[in-house]
């Protein structure tokens, strides 16, 4: 796992780049977590935390253990690099989240970068379910994400992305995102995306082969046998595909399990959440929503 992380710092500069700056201090965080079964419950077994990144573990009666991410920092922007690493032991359950949205500024030079990686044993189970990012106005901000699940493992995922906030007045009118996934399953790849937008974020948006104007977006992916079954309940909270920027929600058999992927957009983050919430509930099971989460 220690390939979580060690982005390389010689990235081309962020074409929203201005002139020459002096030099800033830049976020740097690493955390890992190790957790396993021991006991007939899922327990912390190694926490490692350096400069922003802090990971807070809630008291809970039973499993799945849950997680929470803090960027002490406060957001991040042009230059700051901050990485993730969460490995679930066999049979072991695990939910993680953040303690708030991550906020992504303005880039003077350089782009944000976050890199996460998951890693679920024999029988485990991991549920990904960090609180929305929001992109503000120019900037440069690259995600990856890397899941390796064993054979039998199970994992619910989610990434979501405000482009702005209107009820603050904010939009995203230009920038750059790059988000890409990989996801393994008992070695072999079943999910890869890669999602780019930029220069001009607003006009790309409005098409509809984006979101038709849409400015809040989520993608959620489950890896489980029970995905298909839920196929049907899923589609029934994004409500009807056929209307532009709503979404939609689709399922693959993989090996001996299957794959559940769907996509939600809306005009903002509070009608964002009116579907998200219900279909994050759906999908984790009874480990429902994390705590932290509120409308």
């Amino acid at each position: 796992m220690d390939r979580i992380g060690n982005t390389s710092t010689s990235q081309p500069a962020s074409p929203l780049a201005t002139a020459s700056l002096p030099a800033t201090q830049r976020v740097a965080g690493l955390g890992r977590l190790l957790c396993g079964k021991i006991g007939g419950r899922t327990r912390l077994q190694r926490l490692y935390q350096d400069g922003s990144a802090k990971i807070r573990l809630p008291a809970v009666q039973g499993d799945p253990l849950e997680a929470v991410l803090i960027n002490t920092a406060g957001g991040l922007t042009g230059g700051d690099r901050l990485g993730w690493a969460i490995e679930v032991g066999a049979d072991a359950s695990a939910s993680v989240t953040t303690q708030a949205c991550e906020k992504v500024y303005r880039a003077a030079a350089d782009r944000a970068e976050t890199s996460v990686g998951l890693r679920v044993g024999p029988g485990g189970r991991i549920a990904w379910l960090p609180q929305e990012t929001i992109l503000f106005d120019r900037a440069a901000f690259a995600r990856t994400l890397d899941v390796d699940l064993a054979e039998d493992a199970e994992a619910l995922i989610l990434e979501a992305t405000l482009f702005g906030r209107l009820a603050m007045g904010e939009r995203t009118l230009s920038g750059s995102f790059h988000d890409r996934w990989r996801v393994r399953q008992g070695g072999a790849l079943i999910h890869a995306e890669d999602f780019r937008i930029g220069l001009d974020i607003a006009a790309t948006l409005r098409r509809p082969a984006a979101t038709g104007g849409a400015l809040a977006v989520a993608t959620l992916l489950l890896v489980s046998p029970q995905a298909e079954s839920l196929l049907e309940p899923a589609r029934a909270i994004i409500g009807d595909s056929s209307i532009s920027g709503r979404g939609g929600a689709s399922f693959w058999s993989v090996g001996r399990s299957g794959k559940l992927l769907a996509r939600l957009c809306a005009g903002d983050g509070y009608q964002l959440r009116k579907r998200l919430v219900p279909l994050v509930e759906l999908l984790n099971g009874r480990a429902g929503l994390p705590k932290l989460w509120s409308l």
